[in-house]
């Protein structure tokens, strides 16, 4: 009977957990609509912006300004990783942070300086708990970005490339394919070469700048000069991709986390069938014993 108690004990248990993972599931299922549709509106600004700056840059390339000057040495490396305030959510989080832990390593050994601005608290946690705190760090909206974010983000890159404090700049998110699948991103932002800008490659959905082609125009005049008009587009650029990835990233956590959580239910469910399963027959041996005891019982006085 005491095993019986045990295997109801655990039976009830699992049950509480499943319905906790199956709300949770339902929960994110509700929020992955809202977060799909926010990323998809800013998707038409990003490309028309990326694409305008790629037909600016085919007109004058002006490789002396500060933002699409390519360092000669690098010394420093700043890495941007987009991830989640909270967990439960499968790989979603742990794999971007130590694959940015692992490249940090890879630069030291060269003896290369790198930084790190953490968006959401899991990554936060991370780095702080391994000695290395973020330059910045955003806490609390990783669920509903906002344009400040990426204001405040995009401001940091830009002083810190135009004054030669970060040499190269690399971005880290996870990309909403859809409500279940997720791909994991890795995107150069800095430094920008004209080859990047004018590479003949037919443009594509939520790519980098560095992917997306010229289109074919007739010449045009520009005034002010394409040197300037570049300049101004840059900083545009910049907020506007890292904005982007924020909203990308909100919904692949909600999608994450939705397969995460369906797969503890089914997880709970198979486990669930398997004590039943070891219930009935912990039962069935039980009665049995009973019944045998009380037909050796009755046996015995039968005999008396």
């Amino acid at each position: 009977m005491a095993n019986l108690r045990e295997i109801s004990r655990r039976r009830s248990s699992i049950k509480s957990t499943m319905q906790i993972t199956r709300t949770m599931e339902m929960i994110s299922t509700a929020r992955i609509r809202h977060a799909l549709d926010r990323a998809e509106a800013a998707e038409p600004y990003k490309d028309a912006i990326t694409r305008m700056l790629a037909n600016v840059a085919a007109a004058g390339f002006d490789s002396s300004q500060p933002l699409l000057a390519k360092h000669g040495e690098e010394k420093h490396v700043l890495f941007i990783l987009i991830a989640s305030d909270k967990g439960l959510a499968g790989g979603f989080n742990i794999v971007q942070q130590r694959a940015v832990e692992h490249e940090m390593r890879r630069l030291a050994e060269r003896g290369v300086e790198s930084s790190v601005i953490t968006c959401g608290r899991k990554p936060t946690e991370y780095f702080t708990y391994r000695k290395i705190v973020p330059v910045m760090s955003f806490i609390g909206i990783s669920s509903e970005p906002n344009m400040d974010q990426a204001d405040r983000i995009a401001s940091y890159v830009m002083e810190g490339y135009s004054t030669g404090a970060i040499d190269r700049v690399v971005l880290y998110y996870w990309h909403a394919r859809n409500r279940v699948e997720q791909d994991q991103v890795r995107e150069q932002l800095l430094p920008i070469t004209k080859e990047q800008l004018t590479m003949p490659n037919k443009p594509r959905e939520r790519e980098a700048l560095a992917s997306v082609a010229t289109r074919e125009h007739t010449d045009f005049s520009f005034d002010p000069s394409p040197e300037e008009v570049l300049g101004k587009l840059m900083p545009a650029y910049f907020r506007t991709v890292i904005y982007h990835a924020l909203l990308d990233s909100a919904a692949a956590e909600h999608g994450a986390r939705r397969r995460a959580m369906q797969s503890a239910t089914d997880n709970a469910k198979e486990v669930l069938d398997a004590l039943a399963r070891t219930y009935n027959r912990e039962r069935q041996g039980a009665i049995t014993t009973e019944l045998n005891e009380i037909i050796g019982g009755a046996s015995a006085l039968e005999d008396n």
